[in-house]
């Protein structure tokens, strides 16, 4: 495994839609292995192969709060299939975005369905936390920031 370089805004590439996953075989587990490195050794929660360079839709996190007894999720194409329509207040933050943190209201259950480490097929329906953060590693697929949330008020 790998730690890799971290891109940071303005790095146009963090503005780009990643591409599908045709299947899951070896260099993308190669990849996955080295994204939950990455994320490891810059103390984040999620992370998308985007971030790293890579545009494909590929996304990891781990959210226990257990450095000894880590927790690593993988998902592969990953597609959210239901939001709720209550929302959630969590302060977020970013690998690609440093030293800024912003309260950002999102729904607080998802269903997402997305192919796991193994390339099987998974169904997975998260609320709190995990919910946020997927939703928020799922925005940098499509090219979206969480300070693209912010009004231009709380952006100065």
């Amino acid at each position: 495994m790998t730690v890799k370089i971290i891109l940071t805004e303005p790095n146009k590439l963090l503005r780009q839609i990643s591409q599908p996953v045709d299947h899951v075989g070896e260099n993308e587990q190669k990849l996955m292995d080295d994204m939950i490195e990455t994320m490891y050794a810059a103390n984040g929660i999620g992370l998308a192969a985007i971030q790293i360079g890579f545009p494909q839709r590929i996304i990891v996190m781990d959210i226990s709060k257990d450095k000894k007894n880590k927790s690593p999720m993988y998902f592969v194409n990953p597609i959210i299939l239901n939001k709720a329509t209550e929302q959630s207040t969590y302060e977020e933050g970013c690998l690609s975005v440093p030293d800024q943190f912003a309260e950002i209201d999102r729904p607080n259950k998802c269903e997402v369905e997305y192919l796991d480490y193994n390339g099987e097929k998974k169904l997975l329906k998260a609320e709190g936390l995990l919910a946020t953060c997927i939703q928020h590693e799922i925005d940098h697929l499509e090219g979206i920031l969480f300070i693209d949330y912010l009004s231009k008020l709380k952006k100065s």
